[in-house]
C-alpha cells in the first residue's frame, strides 16, 4: 500500500511538473513574431508585436531604451552599431523555453537564443538568453519590455 501510494505521489508531481514546463503558444506569440520579423528585416511587423510603450535591455550603446519609441530607436541604434562594426546577415534563432510564469494579465518567459552574423565577413556567433515581460490585452499578448543577456559573441564553428 506504501509503495502504491508513493507511485501515485510520485506520478502526481510528474504530471504537474509537465504541466508547469509546458509551453504556452498564446503568450509565446509575439515572441516569434518578433523574432520572425526582425530575421526578415521587416520592423514595421517585429514592432507589431510590442505594447506602444516598452523598455528594451541590449548590447547595443546606449543598452537601454524606454518609452513610446524606444523600439524604434532601439532598431536605429542597433543599425547603427552594427554598421560602425561591420555586421551584416544577422538572424536571431530561439531555443527552448527554460521557464514561463503567467499571472493573470502578466507574463514573464526566459528562452534561449542565439545571434549569428558576419562581422567583416567573418561568420560570428553568440548563444544567450531572452527575457520577456509580456501583458495580455483583451484579445492577445504584447511583450512589454525585453532583455539580451549573452557573452561576447566568438567565430563560428
Amino acid at each position: 500500500m506504501k509503495t502504491a501510494v508513493l507511485g501515485l505521489v510520485c506520478l502526481a508531481g510528474l504530471s504537474t511538473s509537465s504541466v508547469a514546463l509546458a509551453a504556452n503558444a498564446q503568450l509565446e506569440a509575439p515572441i516569434h513574431q518578433f523574432i520572425d520579423n526582425f530575421n526578415k528585416g521587416d520592423a514595421k511587423g517585429a514592432a507589431a508585436s510590442h505594447l506602444p510603450s516598452v523598455s528594451i535591455i541590449d548590447e547595443a550603446p546606449p543598452h537601454l531604451w524606454v518609452g513610446p519609441k524606444a523600439f524604434a530607436t532601439w532598431a536605429a541604434d542597433l543599425a547603427k552599431d552594427g554598421k560602425a562594426r561591420g555586421v551584416t546577415d544577422e538572424k536571431v534563432t530561439l531555443g527552448a523555453v527554460k521557464r514561463e510564469v503567467v499571472s493573470g494579465a502578466t507574463g514573464y518567459v526566459v528562452m534561449e537564443a542565439t545571434y549569428t552574423f558576419k562581422q567583416k565577413g567573418v561568420a560570428m556567433r553568440e548563444p544567450a538568453e531572452m527575457t520577456f515581460a509580456l501583458r495580455k490585452s483583451a484579445k492577445d499578448w504584447k511583450i512589454a519590455g525585453w532583455t539580451w543577456t549573452g557573452p561576447d559573441p566568438v567565430p563560428a564553428k
